[in-house]
């Protein structure tokens, strides 16, 4: 069998596909990426020995901007691309992981008729899976709440890479260089938008660090050295091999609440407070991703209008001080088997007629 998967624009449209592909490649399936040509994608598929394809693609925009002009007309030619190249490839299945650049292949692929299976990861679809819809045979949704006109909709949770799930404390806190004398709490914003949650983090140090060891997983470029002999706090650009263990060593975790973080926290069964992203940097998708888990008891949320040195520190030792409640709340949590759910879906279709 030969599939063809696509996504991208961000990591997050990425990741969640590469425990697709390690399954799918372990049964024996060809399979090749078709992304941008940002770099983003081919860096994170190249590992898996996965050829790599790129078409041009437009940035899809909710917002009106000049160059929604532009990137409108790269459009029909990413589409163009993306038909030539799944002629030479002639998959059986394509499975489509979402970004801007996944509606070029998606409709490439309905104009050779070949079927699709799309995966969203947010409460509520994005622009680039809301238009490929009428062209996807089988949508497969991380939360039980997603509601879409799709042909056919399964629900099944977010694919999660083993390294995750299979995370050692004792080499986290080694990583870390932190002693593991105190509960260790864990603060990532992710490389977009972490900024000022990076800034209040910092400035609540002195009084979270009289209740956590602190690791600060701040993103690219923001390092502060100011910070670098801080007792009891740690900060790292970004954690790439190990990231399983160091959550392995979380009591508690500050976190946006982009989906497939949260799936990761909640298949864990780690205590969170959740800082989404508001409406001014975003389409409101992490907002929603957050109530749903805090109506369901699974997540805190602290808005970031009330993101305050003083409300982190304050929330984030409310969370501590019920961890066992929290614990028993997050066990009850039972995360699809998203991986094989998902392959079955691309089997099916792949002997579709």
């Amino acid at each position: 069998m030969r599939a063809v998967v696509t996504g991208g624009g961000s990591a997050g449209h990425v990741i969640p596909a590469l425990p697709v592909i390690e399954a799918l490649q372990g049964k024996g399936w060809e399979v090749s990426f078709i992304g941008s040509d940002s770099g983003l994608e081919e860096r994170l598929v190249t590992p898996l020995g996965t050829p790599f394809f790129s078409v041009r693609t437009g940035k899809l925009r909710r917002y009106f901007s000049l160059a929604n002009v532009t990137d409108a007309l790269k459009i029909p030619l990413g589409v163009l691309q993306a038909f030539l190249i799944l002629g030479r490839l002639d998959p059986h299945v394509v499975f489509s992981k979402g970004g801007f650049v996944a509606f070029p292949v998606v409709f490439a692929a309905w104009l050779r008729r070949i079927p699709v299976v799309a995966h969203e990861s947010d409460l509520t679809p994005g622009l680039a899976n809301r238009l490929s819809l009428p062209f996807v045979a089988t949508l497969c949704v991380s939360f039980e709440g997603t509601h879409v006109a799709a042909r056919r909709v399964v629900h099944s949770g977010t694919p999660i890479r083993d390294a995750l799930l299979n995370g050692n404390a004792e080499r986290g806190f080694d990583a870390a260089g932190l002693p593991g004398d105190r509960p260790m709490l864990v603060v990532v914003g992710g490389s977009l938008g972490a900024q000022r949650l990076n800034r209040v983090t910092r400035a609540a140090l002195p009084g979270l660090t009289e209740t956590f060891e602190v690791l600060h997983v701040c993103g690219a470029g923001h390092l502060d050295p100011e910070f670098e002999s801080t007792t009891g706090y740690v900060q790292r650009e970004f954690v790439s091999d190990g990231w399983g263990d160091i959550l392995a060593t979380a009591a508690l975790v500050v976190s946006r609440s982009g989906a497939n973080a949260l799936h990761e926290l909640l298949a864990l069964g780690k205590p969170n407070l959740l800082v989404p992203l508001p409406t001014t940097a975003s389409r409101g998708d992490q907002i929603e991703n957050a109530a749903y888990a805090a109506e369901r008891g699974y997540s805190t949320v602290l808005p970031e209008a009330d993101l305050t040195p003083e409300s982190l520190v304050a929330t984030a030792r409310a969370v501590l001080d019920t961890l066992e409640v929290r614990r028993a709340r997050l066990a009850e949590f039972r995360a699809p088997e998203a991986t094989a759910l998902i392959v079955a879906e691309l089997e099916t279709a792949a002997r579709s007629p």
